[in-house]
C-alpha cells in the first residue's frame, strides 16, 4: 500500500486532538428521553450512547485518510525471453523395445527423460516429432507443456511403419522450425539404430538444418551389439530374445558437427538423463523479468464508510433523542 498525498496524514493528529478536546465530561451523562435516568436502565443507555458520540470523529478521520489517497497495488510480472524453439525427434522403431535399460526399455526411459527436459524449459516453445519407417509431427511448437507431455505419453512402438528413417525424422523436425523467428532453434534427435528407410538420408537432413540455422544435438541410446528384446510368440506368449542391433555412431556425429551441435552416447538411464541436463545447460536463453504495478485508489471506499458512520450517528441521535451538552 502507498499514500499518494502523504502530507495530509498529519491532519489525523489534529482530528484526534479535537476529539479529545471536545469529549463529553464523564460526570455529565447523555440525556435519554425514553428510558429512566437512574438505575440499571440509565447505565445501559449511557453505554449505548457513548459509542455513538465518537462516530463523527471516526468519520472525519476516515475522510482525512481518503484525502491522503491510500492506494493498494497489484503486482504483475511479465517474463521477457529471447526464446529457444526446440523440436524433440524421438525414435519409436521396434528396436526401442530393447531392454538393455532395465527395468524399462529404451523408449520408456527416453520418454521419462524427455518429460524431465520439458519441465525444465518452462519459457521455451517445444515440439515433438516421432519416427520409425516414416516420420510425423506429434505436436507443433507450443508453450502448452502439459499438452505436449500428454502427446509424448501417447507415443508407442507400432504407430509408424517398421524401420528407422533418421533422415526423415530430422527433416520433419527441421520443417517444424522453418517458420520460427527466434534466434535460437534446436533439434534434439534421439535414436538407437542406423538409417534404413526414408526418402531423405540423415546427412541431407543435416545440410537442410544447417541451411536454416538449426542446431542439432544427436543422442545415440543403447549399447549396440546383442541386446535383449521382448518378442510376442503366439504359442508361448511373450519371451525375450537376444538380437543383434547395429548402430551408426559416425553418421550421428557428423550430423552434430555439420549443424554446430553435439553428439552424445547414452548406455544407461543415468547417462541419458545427464545428456538432457547437458543440453538444457547449453541452450539457456537469458530471461528478463519486467515488473508492473497497478494501484487501486481506496479513498472512495473510505469516504463511503465515513458517510455510513455519519448516517448511523444521525439516525441514532434522532431515535434516542441524543444531544451534546
Amino acid at each position: 500500500m502507498r499514500w499518494e498525498i502523504p502530507w495530509a496524514l498529519p491532519l489525523l493528529l489534529l482530528v484526534a486532538w479535537l476529539g479529545w478536546r471536545t469529549r463529553r465530561p464523564a460526570e455529565r451523562p447523555a440525556a435519554v428521553l425514553w428510558v429512566r435516568t437512574a438505575g440499571f436502565g440509565s447505565r445501559l443507555a449511557t453505554l449505548a450512547v457513548r459509542p455513538l458520540e465518537v462516530l463523527p470523529w471516526v468519520a472525519l478521520a476516515l475522510a482525512v485518510a481518503a484525502i491522503a489517497r491510500p492506494q493498494q497495488g497489484v503486482r504483475q510480472t511479465e517474463t521477457e525471453t529471447r526464446g529457444v524453439d526446440i523440436e524433440l525427434a524421438l525414435d519409436i522403431s521396434p528396436s526401442m523395445a530393447a531392454e538393455d535399460f532395465r527395468p524399462s526399455n529404451r523408449l520408456a526411459v527416453a520418454k521419462q527423460t524427455a518429460r524431465d527436459f520439458i519441465r525444465q524449459r518452462a519459457h521455451d516453445r517445444l515440439g515433438l516429432v516421432a519416427f520409425a519407417g516414416t516420420a510425423f509431427s506429434q505436436c507443433p511448437l507450443t508453450l502448452d507443456h502439459d499438452a505436449l507431455t500428454e502427446l509424448l505419453e501417447g507415443l508407442d512402438i507400432g504407430l509408424a511403419e517398421d524401420g528407422t528413417a533418421i533422415g526423415m525424422g530430422l527433416a520433419t523436425a527441421v520443417a517444424g522450425l522453418k517458420e520460427s523467428r527466434t534466434p535460437s532453434r534446436v533439434v534434439v534427435l534421439l535414436t538407437d539404430g542406423q538409417n534404413n528407410r526414408g526418402a531423405i538420408d540423415p546427412l541431407t537432413g543435416a545440410d537442410l538444418a544447417r541451411a536454416l540455422g538449426v542446431k542439432v544435438y544427436t543422442v545415440l541410446v543403447g549399447r549396440g551389439g546383442v541386446v535383449p528384446v521382448p518378442v510376442d510368440d503366439p504359442l508361448v506368449g511373450r519371451r525375450t530374445e537376444m538380437v543383434r542391433m547395429d548402430v551408426d555412431e559416425e553418421t550421428l556425429r557428423e550430423i552434430a558437427r555439420r549443424t554446430g551441435g553435439r553428439f552424445f552416447r547414452a548406455v544407461d538411464p543415468a547417462a541419458l538423463a545427464g545428456i538432457y541436463s547437458a543440453i538444457d545447460r547449453l541452450e539457456r536463453a537469458p530471461i528478463h523479468a519486467i515488473e508492473y504495478r497497478e494501484y487501486f485508489d481506496l479513498g472512495p471506499a473510505l469516504l463511503g464508510v465515513a458517510a455510513l458512520l455519519l448516517a448511523v450517528y444521525l439516525l441514532g441521535s434522532t431515535t434516542w433523542a441524543f444531544r451534546l451538552p
